[in-house]
């Protein structure tokens, strides 16, 4: 007998069976498929996203993470016997040029530009195969601090030229940023340990992502927005590698949770694809630290020169807490606007590394006991910002802009760095100085009701210029283009300006090449120029210049007039010789915008502070104009030489012409408008010049190892209203005295004479030839065959000495030989300041009677124009 059970359907359903593995359930059903389109969404995006990123990290570490750039050097340091310094001085200013101690490492960590070895007696140089210098030995001897022998191969030297320094990388410029690329093992564990210690303490232990700092600051950040608990900063999640994610891959602006969410994917495949080490390299050379005139400051090794000077390795322990704080706000934080945010940053940093056990209690308490010592904050003294613009200005002319940099080039230049640190805290004095007398012209007493205000009337701030050069090598050593590169990047050394009265020796330069060039009337330094009010007639034009203060010295010595800046009569001279003389000499010099007019004679016509330092080579190399140059040589990264440079040349005065000149222009700052500027200023080496005013403030002067041109002026060509004596001449003096102090300018001997120029002593009353019967009298130096010959005894019917101009009957001597001759004597020695009262009896005093009328008071030089 069979049985028969019958089992209901719906109790499969009810006892929960699946079908196709589902669950009977309705909602678990639609949760596990709802679940599973979720996942797979997730992982289909996450695939795509992960793919998507892997090749975009790829692609951007496929060539070099940060690009390479050419590299900037200054002219070489020249070690000179008898010269004061230390052995370890020189081993420092070897090792900031990239050379490496021979007493340390072994010979496969020695660098290839060079090594050094310090011995008992000196210091042993020894070029290596990249350096700039052939690789040949020197051993510099050092006693008691002074440089006693200098040996070659044997032979004895008497100078030496240490290695380049690096002035800086040649920038982006687009980005206008600067970095210096470093590798993880030449970061000192100090600055390593205390970016940790402050961003990312398990560094060397998470995945890329934080996830227990990243909560905890999540947490943090919610309660500190609600008022719970009050920090001082941010509480950060981001890792190192984070960080370095949205830096490289990302908009740092976009706050979206979307951005946080790729920045941690990112973040976890960057670490599948580089070491710890690599990543912490990479971070260290793209770290934003802030700004430094008008570029950014990337990286570790960039923000240690920036701000302490100094190589990354050589950082001490406070140092390396500053700088790995600034990571959080940079701008906030930044160590020249606010000391004390920056102090107190540096002291968490030092305090987090206690925490870490990288340092102890003693070594933190000892860091934050020390002040901060930054580097001055002035950017023209060590970058020479102005002066690398016109370098890169240079070379993209010559060569491509991808290659100097791809394959980096290392450009060597003639920048001397301690003459620019000079030339950038003269201008940094000067123009405070000249902002406080714009500030008094621009104060005004205001009448308000019944009582008057002071008030300071609104107006352009003052630019300024300086270029100082080599004149027997048109080599620019230093160069200053404005009062603040951060603020303006317009280089004002090579903007185009009105000459104004730094225009006249030229004048008078044409007038002394009367002797020379076969003209029927010979002019000299005594020929005498009557300076009263005129008109010239120049076409259908009337010329009417005047002289400062409406002040008028009836008939004077050409010195005379040069040294006092004399309006009228510059005129009158450039008339005499003729306005194309002039300008066709203006334009050998350089000056090619003049046209031989009037109004060329007082410096109408423009030319930059640049084209006017060589111009004014004419004057000081012997007649030889020198064309300014900033580059010396440019080489590939192992120092085969791609390109030599040199400066040209172009003879434009007579050796005599351009002696005579220097003479008359040393009157000029000895007893004429520059002495207030320099001689009472404190410099008193050998030096001649010549002050300017049109609506700017020139001072252009030299000595026998140094040119410098200084300017200062509106942008918007508004009027100065002061003079180049009290504007450029203090800069110029100033510089001048800080170049007299450096080794390699400190010697500035009388200018040479050359052979075929006289000195002769004249009466100051006749203009005449001194005799023992005239014994207040004056040097100056004429072309031989041109000088004075009746003595002052002699009675004449004429005005002073010399009637208007020669007579033309003076016999020249023949052209002299090439210069070299021994130097003269100062043209000014013997003088008597003291027969006049007070200071402008004292400028004058030279001068007491080479004229027809009564000196006034000092006017100031001012190439004031007038045309109708």
């Amino acid at each position: 007998m069979s049985i028969k059970v019958r089992i209901p359907k719906g109790d499969a359903a009810r006892a929960g069976k699946a079908i196709w593995g589902l669950p009977r359930d309705p909602v678990l059903r639609a949760a596990l498929i709802v679940f599973l389109v979720l996942a797979v969404s997730f992982t289909v995006l996450f695939s795509y996203y992960y793919v998507k990123y892997d090749r975009i990290i790829e692609r951007r570490f496929r060539t070099p993470v940060f690009s390479n750039s050419a590299k900037i050097y200054a002219l070489p340091r020249t070690l000179r016997d008898g010269e004061k310094i230390e052995a370890k001085e020189i081993a420092a200013d070897l090792r900031r040029a990239g050379y490496s101690d021979a007493g340390h490492g072994d010979k496969d960590s020695q660098s290839p530009l060079g090594t050094f070895r310090l011995v008992n007696d000196g210091i042993e140089v020894t070029p290596g195969s990249e350096s700039y210098h052939s690789p040949e030995a020197a051993r510099i001897e050092i006693q008691d601090g002074v440089v006693e022998k200098i040996t070659t191969k044997g032979n004895e030297l008497s100078a030496y030229e240490l290695e380049p320094q690096l002035v800086t990388a040649l920038f982006d410029a687009e980005q206008r940023s600067k970095r210096q690329v470093v590798k993880y093992g030449e970061i000192p564990p100090k600055m390593v340990q205390a970016v940790l210690a402050i961003e990312d303490r398990r560094f060397f232990e998470h995945s890329g992502v934080n996830f227990i700092r990243f909560g905890g600051a999540v947490v943090a950040d919610i309660t500190r927005r609600m008022g719970i608990t009050h920090q001082k900063f941010d509480q950060g999640g981001s890792t190192l590698t984070m960080q370095l994610s949205r830096g490289f891959f990302l908009n740092p602006e976009d706050k979206t949770v979307k951005r946080k969410l790729t920045e941690m994917l990112i973040a976890e495949e960057m670490e599948q694809k580089f070491s710890k080490q690599q990543i912490f390299e990479f971070y260290a050379n793209w770290v934003p630290l802030g700004q430094r005139g008008s570029f950014s400051i990337s990286g570790f090794a960039e923000a240690s020169k920036a701000y302490f000077n100094k190589d990354l390795k050589d950082l001490t322990l406070p140092e390396a807490a500053l700088l790995a704080g600034l990571i959080q706000r940079p701008s906030y934080l930044s160590p020249y606007r606010h000391p004390e945010r920056a102090l107190d940053r540096r002291n968490v940093v030092l305090e987090a590394m206690v925490e870490t056990h990288a340092i102890t209690r003693e070594e933190c308490e000892k860091a934050k006991a020390t002040p901060l010592k930054l580097a001055p904050p002035n950017v023209e003294a060590s970058d020479a910002p102005y002066f690398v613009d016109m370098v890169r200005e240079s070379l993209i002319g010559k060569f491509n802009e991808g290659d100097l940099n791809d394959q980096s080039y290392r450009i060597y230049t003639t920048l001397d760095p301690e003459l620019q640190k000079a030339a950038a805290q003269s201008v940094e004095m000067g123009i405070k100085l000249v902002d406080e007398q714009i500030k008094k012209l621009r104060t005004k007493k205001v009448k308000v009701a019944k009582k008057f205000e002071t008030t300071v009337e609104p107006g352009p701030q003052a630019q300024v210029a300086l270029v100082a050069l080599d004149p027997h090598t048109g080599a620019v050593l230093a160069l200053v283009g404005g009062r603040d590169y951060g603020w303006s990047q317009l280089n004002h050394a090579n903007a185009k300006r009105p000459t104004g009265s730094i225009f006249k020796p030229f004048v008078y330069a044409a007038a002394m090449n009367t002797a020379l060039d076969g003209s029927q009337t010979v002019i000299t330094p005594a020929s005498t120029v009557t300076d009263e009010p005129s008109s010239f007639a120049y076409g259908d034009q009337i010329y009417e210049p005047r002289n400062y203060k409406e002040e008028y010295h009836g008939d004077v010595t050409l010195r005379y007039a040069l040294a006092m800046s004399l309006n009228n009569a510059t005129v009158k001279v450039a008339e005499e010789v003729g306005y194309d003389k002039v300008a066709d000499l203006a334009r050998s010099a350089g000056i090619v915008s003049v046209k031989p007019t009037p109004a060329m004679a007082l410096g109408s016509y423009e030319a930059s502070p640049l084209d006017m330092a060589g111009a004014y080579t004419s004057f000081a190399n012997n007649g030889l104009r020198l064309s300014p140059i900033l580059l010396r040589s440019v080489r590939n990264a192992k120092g085969d030489v791609l390109a030599n440079f040199s400066t040209d040349q172009r003879q434009v005065l007579d050796p005599r012409i351009a002696y005579v000149m220097t003479n008359m222009m040393e009157g000029v700052i000895n007893n004429g408008l520059g002495y207030t500027a320099v001689r009472l200023r404190g410099f008193d080496a050998p030096a001649a010049g010549k002050t300017g005013s049109s609506h700017d403030g020139w001072f252009a002067g030299y000595t026998s190892n140094l040119l410098c041109i200084v300017w200062v002026g509106y942008d918007d060509y508004s009027d100065l209203r002061l003079t180049g004596a009290l504007t450029a001449g203090p800069i110029w003096a100033e510089f001048m005295k800080k170049a007299q102090a450096l080794p390699d300018y400190g010697d500035m001997r009388e200018f040479t004479q050359p052979s075929g120029v006289v000195d002769v002593q004249l009466d100051k009353a006749t203009n005449r030839l001194a005799t023992q019967n005239c014994t207040d009298d004056y040097v100056s130096a004429f072309v031989a065959g041109t000088e004075p010959r009746d003595t002052c005894d002699m009675q004449a019917g004429v005005r002073g000495f010399f009637s208007r101009l020669f007579n033309g009957n003076e016999k020249v001597l023949p052209p002299p030989p090439p210069p070299g001759q021994p130097n003269g004597q100062d043209p000014n020695n013997g003088q008597d300041p003291q027969k006049k009262k007070g200071i402008f009896g004292k400028i004058a005093g030279i001068f007491k009677d080479d004229k027809g009328t009564a000196p006034v008071s000092k006017p100031a030089d001012n190439g004031q124009t007038a045309p109708h």
